[in-house]
């Protein structure tokens, strides 16, 4: 099933992240571009990990106010990075669908493939973390108690969710669904869509 893999993925880029644990190491890709959806989800997982540090990072109350909105800027280019790898992945689907004639009946579904990867990406991500929690020596017995509990609610979500990603894929396989792909039209960044940016030029 794709989610397996895509699930296996994501767990050994966290892992590698965390060896060294720092938002500025180098990246690696495990993959080359010969494995592109490997490849691909790969480097999604990264990009989200990373992310998830920057956020708690910016976080800190005692963050210096220049640091913190050089962080902003990070955060923002990461997000730009997360949606450009969401679309890659969908082409990815279109391409290797693309020969499916999809039924008279079929339907769309309300978020395209690779948006539920990138949920299943993020989850992969929780897991991790309140794993942490719910085994953290330092922490109290009620502490850990009630991140076993939410951990056993995210496990339980990683499985409903790799089950719809795995059940839609097949139904667009068999022409049962059908999927397109809307690019994000966001307007923040761009300097004529923004009042603020398009005022400054």
């Amino acid at each position: 099933m794709f989610t397996e893999k895509a699930n296996k993925i994501f767990q050994d880029v966290i892992e590698k992240y965390h060896v060294i644990n720092t938002v500025d190491q180098p990246f690696e890709n495990a993959y080359d571009k010969s494995r592109l959806l490997e490849h691909l989800l790969y480097r999604k997982c990264w990009i989200d990990t990373v992310q998830w540090h920057y956020e708690d990072i910016i976080r800190d109350p005692q963050i210096d106010p220049v640091a913190a909105l050089t962080l902003k800027r990070q955060i923002d280019a990461s997000n730009q990075d997360r949606t450009d790898m969401v679309e890659y992945i969908d082409s990815y689907f279109l391409e290797k669908y693309n020969a499916v004639i999809a039924k008279a009946d079929a339907t769309i579904n309300t978020e395209s493939p690779a948006w539920g990867v990138d949920r299943l990406s993020i989850l992969a991500l929780k897991i991790y973390h309140m794993n942490e929690e719910a085994t953290r020596t330092d922490a109290s017995d009620a502490h850990r108690d009630a991140c076993q509990k939410k951990l056993n609610i995210l496990l339980e979500q990683r499985v409903d969710l790799s089950t719809a990603i795995d059940t839609l894929l097949s139904d667009i396989e068999k022409g049962d669904k059908y999927m397109k792909v809307y690019k994000q039209m966001k307007m923040y960044n761009d300097d004529e869509l923004n009042p603020v940016l398009r005022g400054q030029k």
